[in-house]
């Protein structure tokens, strides 16, 4: 469907043009005509298949034909509400709805965590229209009265199925609660998959919305070449480096999955040869934009990254996708490799599977619907890798010490104390070791002819202190 047919206002139809698109994806299709008629909609869709742009031109086309409500005095009072999950799919989205809406007369704005909190309370009290968020710091400004939701005519929950899985459903609820009526305002919900917990939040918080599934049954984006390397641990990162040289790419986005081997990952990559940052959740929210920017600029060739970027993260031409470690969750593969082959493009999506992650291929498959092509990598392709020197191992053992002191004082404990959970922990020395337990003396026995009360007595305090033995009377 091309978007001149919709009938759209000519500043939403401006901001399409300006974004480049042309024709609808499949997701659009559906949604847009009921959209645009005032309907809910519910909707699952692939990841990449433009369902952002499908609920901000549909939110923009109802601000601007229907009538501005009355703002509640002394609060912000937007007229869009978009709730997700992660800060960088918030980012993605005010990003996405700036160059769609840009002439329009809509203030756009995103409050998240890891940005200065009085600057972003600030520019929340001067109003905006459509208002981006995730739920921790929506709760926080609606608490403290610095905008309100009364007067929220559009809903978007995006990434539905993931506020389940980071925990944010009790804060969802919280927040849909104080919206208005969902007879008196339009509502948008989507999500990776329609379960039947997501569909609750259909039915209890959206008018009778439509409930729209593209292909469902194919888990992957087709465009995606995906393959994968059974590889010993110690020859992995050999036949990383043999696979980036041979494969070459602008942008290539690496996924483990932890902080450390990301970490671990970006070193090793700088001392080899390539450019490349890691991602990770602890690292400050305005590095992470920083690098992210450089990323999407093609200032920065390789990305490493946790699943912190699987999910929202549109960045175009990301020609490969190296899983560094097969994901414990089946449906991160999904949301992994969908970083790649994005709007019609085609990519390619390679995993490196070491003893470990070999047990979660069967999972993967099977999810997917699909095999997973194998390939086989010949001696040519292992590429010697250049070990770090004294000096610069020693460098990073006194960071990851660093690093973990650092841990230790976010969890309130003092420098060098070990706490449960620290590796080590119960290890130690002998001269703090506890003292031996004192085996208890042996009871008294009754001198000969006293008086059987005595006896009884001490039998009634124990059962006192230890509780009545079952079906035995109690004691007054």
């Amino acid at each position: 469907m091309d978007f001149e047919s919709l009938n759209l206002p000519e500043p939403v139809m401006r901001g399409i043009r300006e974004a480049g698109f042309v024709t609808t994806t499949p997701i659009q299709e559906a949604a847009l005509p009921l959209a645009l008629k005032g309907k809910d909609v519910a909707g699952q869709s692939q990841t990449g298949t433009g369902k952002t742009a499908a609920f901000l031109i549909a939110a923009f086309t109802r601000l601007l034909r229907s009538p501005e409500r009355p703002a509640p005095p002394g609060t912000a009072a937007p007229r869009v509400l978009i709730i997700a999950p992660t800060r960088e799919l918030v980012v993605q989205i005010e990003s996405d709805a700036k160059l769609l809406g840009r002439f329009t007369p809509f203030r756009i704005l995103a409050v998240y965590g890891g940005i200065d909190y009085n600057k972003q309370r600030e520019a929340l009290r001067e109003g905006c229209d459509v208002l981006a968020g995730t739920p921790g710091r929506l709760i926080d400004y609606l608490k403290q009265h610095v905008w309100s939701p009364r007067r929220v005519e559009v809903l978007v929950v995006d990434e539905a199925d993931r506020m389940f899985d980071m925990g944010f459903i009790a804060d969802l609820r919280f927040i849909l609660r104080r919206l208005p009526p969902p007879e008196q305002r339009q509502s948008f919900l989507f999500s990776a998959t329609l379960s039947f917990r997501v569909l609750e939040l259909t039915w209890e918080f959206m008018n009778n919305p439509a409930q729209i599934s593209i292909s469902p049954q194919q888990k992957t984006v087709e465009k995606v070449e995906q393959s994968l390397y059974h590889v010993g641990r110690e020859e992995k990162f050999p036949l990383f480096l043999g696979l980036l040289r041979r494969e070459g790419g602008d942008r290539i986005l690496i996924f483990t999955n932890t902080r450390e081997e990301a970490r671990r990952l970006e070193d090793r990559l700088c001392r080899n040869g390539w450019q490349a940052r890691a991602l990770t959740g602890d690292v400050d929210q305005k590095k992470r934009l920083r690098v992210l920017n450089d990323f999407k600029e093609g200032k920065l060739p390789v990305l490493v990254a946790t699943d912190v970027a699987s999910r929202g993260l549109h960045i175009e031409a990301v020609s490969h996708v190296i899983n560094w470690d097969l994901p414990d969750d089946a449906e991160d593969y999904v949301h992994r490799i969908g970083r790649t082959a994005r709007a019609g493009a085609g990519g390619k999506a390679i995993s490196l599977v070491d003893e470990v992650s070999a047990l979660r291929i069967e999972a993967i498959e099977k999810f997917i619907g699909q095999k997973i092509l194998v390939a086989w990598a010949e001696d040519d392709l292992f590429v010697r890798e250049v070990m770090p020197t004294a000096e610069e191992r020693r460098r990073y053992a006194e960071e990851r010490r660093a690093r973990l002191a650092a841990r230790r004082g976010e969890r309130g404990g003092r420098p060098g104390e070990r706490r449960p959970g620290d590796r080590g922990h119960d290890r130690r020395p002998a001269s703090h070791a506890p003292p031996a337990p004192q085996r208890p003396a042996p009871p008294r026995e009754a001198a000969p002819g006293s008086p059987p009360s005595e006896r009884s007595g001490r039998r009634r305090h124990r059962r006192r202190r230890h509780g009545p033995r079952p079906g035995g009377p109690t004691q007054p």
